[in-house]
């Protein structure tokens, strides 16, 4: 027995996966790399894919290893610049679950449709249903925080605090609609004084399970996220008085400043 494969065909379909997975990756670690990175990362992908199937590779185990960690660890360097241990074993697991779910949508789709025929419509469904269930998944699981180190600077005062990257935090101002970043009140005491505290203006917030609420809400200089060569321009930041607030980190970060 023997399979007729099409090198172009297997080249194609790679391609479009791995530059879906790479995407759903990009978008659950939070990343800011353009989307030519992830194009070339997975060109990158697919023509090793290609590469390792059509070489004679004697020993299974080495086959097995360079499909299932070296081709997808270089995809996460090359796309995502991912280069430190815990990063790249984060966005393993986050490429994998995002493998699986889409696989799995893919082949529940494609029970009602020649995938042949519709293979792009199918993948760019699976794409989307996939990046649903992993948002779901980190609003539950708060798979998608991201533990950091920021500088907030305002006027001529600057301090660093603990942060989290949060994608369940869509906290946004209602008169500009720009995303709305949350300190702990420790914090905003290092930035401004308690009169300027006092004269803030008040946004209202809603949490699960707490209610509604006014949070004082206030336009700082800049800030700065460790590792990232740029800054943050005028990112607008809201006190929460809120005593468990504080015990872990010192500031929720919105995942769409």
């Amino acid at each position: 027995m023997y399979y007729e494969l099409y090198i172009d065909v297997l080249f194609l379909e790679n391609f479009l996966m791995d530059y879906i997975l790479l995407l759903i990756t990009k978008h659950v670690l939070r990343s800011r790399e353009p989307v030519w990175r992830i194009c070339l990362a997975a060109l990158a992908g697919a023509l090793a894919t290609c590469v390792v199937v059509a070489v004679r590779i004697p020993y299974t185990f080495i086959k097995y290893g360079l499909f299932y960690l070296i081709i997808p660890g270089i995809m996460l360097i090359v796309g995502l610049r991912i280069r430190k241990g815990p990063e790249l074993a984060r966005g393993m697991i986050t490429l994998y679950i995002g493998g699986f779910l889409t696989g799995g949508i893919f082949s529940f789709l494609g029970q009602y449709a020649q995938v042949g025929s519709l293979f792009f419509a199918l993948a760019v469904a699976s794409y989307y249903l996939a990046s649903g269930a992993l948002k779901m998944l980190s609003l539950l699981f708060h798979f998608g925080e991201i533990h950091c180190e920021v500088r907030l600077v305002y006027r001529e005062r600057t301090c660093s605090a603990a942060a989290v990257i949060d994608t369940g935090n869509h906290l946004r101002d209602p008169v500009s609609g720009k995303a709305v970043s949350i300190i702990t009140r420790h914090m905003a005491e290092k930035l401004m004084s308690l009169e300027e505290l006092k004269s803030l203006r008040k946004i209202e917030y809603h949490t699960i399970g707490k209610g509604r609420g006014m949070l004082p809400v206030v336009t700082i200089d800049s800030l700065w996220i460790e590792g990232e060569e740029q800054s943050y321009e005028k990112p607008m930041i809201a006190v929460s008085d809120d005593a468990s607030f504080g015990t872990r980190y010192d500031m929720i970060l919105n995942p769409d400043i």
